[in-house]
Order: structure tokens, then sequence, then C-alpha cells
């Protein structure tokens, strides 16, 4: 079953966030735009790479009224000394998420249940509404990583099409390119 436009479910976790550990329930995805990015683990490879990209465009996200988090199957506790410890994760300003309990990487179905990688999470993106509904979803394989311009592109493509209602983002969509409205005089002219 498809998780799109599905809502949060309810969960409760801590965070390591602006050097304090912080509650999170599944309301902090109300009222504005979230991007959870799952990643494996912390003190790896890939990872930094994507949460410091993330970091490098946080203040763009933060314009769009949009929050980051960095979820990982780590407890908060190791996102703080990693945090300590990193010069690149020394650059995040968003809130890193423990998950040790596998509640959240479970319900977003990224949690890896088997061979040598099992409890971590794979790298998985997701959009969230002000409402707490999921609006898009990238998950891939752990070797492969992610680019925050591509997920900037998909929440202003999921927040026009939101304000927008009968138009829709053609593919490579950008911040205010043409977009298209489905009617029966596009059917076979696109």
């Amino acid at each position: 079953m498809s998780l799109i436009n599905t809502l949060v479910a309810p969960f409760n976790a801590t965070a390591y966030h602006d050097g304090k550990f912080v509650t999170l329930t599944e309301e902090a995805f109300k009222g504005k735009w979230s991007v959870i990015c799952f990643y494996p683990a912390d003190f790896t490879f890939v990872c930094p790479t994507e949460l410091g990209d993330l970091a490098d465009h946080y203040d763009e996200f933060k314009k769009l009224d949009v929050e980051v988090y960095g979820v990982s199957t780590d407890t908060h506790f190791t996102h703080k000394a990693w945090h300590d410890t990193s010069d690149t994760i020394k650059k995040v300003q968003y809130p890193l998420v423990g998950d040790p309990n596998h509640v959240l990487a479970t319900f977003f179905q990224v949690l890896i249940t088997d061979g040598e990688d099992a409890g971590l999470a794979l790298r998985g993106t997701f959009v969230i509404d002000p409402e707490g509904r999921i609006k898009t979803i990238e998950v891939h394989d752990n070797g492969i990583g992610r680019d925050a311009s591509e997920t900037l592109r998909r929440v202003k493509a999921a927040q026009y099409v939101a304000t927008h209602p009968g138009e829709v983002c053609p593919a490579k969509w950008s911040e205010g390119a043409q977009t298209l409205k489905p009617s029966l005089d596009l059917v076979g002219k696109i």
C-alpha cells in the first residue's frame, strides 16, 4: 500500500536540536511543510555528505516555511556525539531524530529487516504537507546519495500544486516554469 496522501502515524521520539534534546511527535509535521530524510547511520560515509548538503540548503528550505528532519535508527545521544565531533555535522541546524525503536523507520517503510544492515534505515526522503500528509516519497539503495536541490524542487512543486488546484507540474518543472491544466484538449498533444 502506498503511503502517498496518508497521515503520519502517531509517534514519540527524541531529537538532538540546537544543543538540546527535544521531544517530537507527529504534531511537529502539522502547520508547515516538512522534509524527513532517513539515512542509515551516524559516523558513516555517504550520510554526512547528504546531511551537509541539506545543511547548505537549509536557509532555502526555511524561506519556503519547511522544516527538515534527519532520522536514523541511532539514538539522540549518538546524534549529539556525531554533531560534537564532525565538522560537516556541526553545520546541521535542523533536528536529528533518534529512532532506535524503529517506529518511524517501520511506518515510513524504510527499515532494513534482514542481512548485515538489518536494523538500519534505507535512504528515504518524504515531503509532508501542513496537514501531516505524505506528498512525495523517494527511497533507494544506501550506496546512492541524494541531492538537496532536487528535494527543494520537489517541495516547490508540491507547494505549487497545493496552492493551484487543477494544475500539475510536468517533468523537470522548476519554480516559475509553465505548468499544465489537465483537460481533454491536452490528450495526445504533449
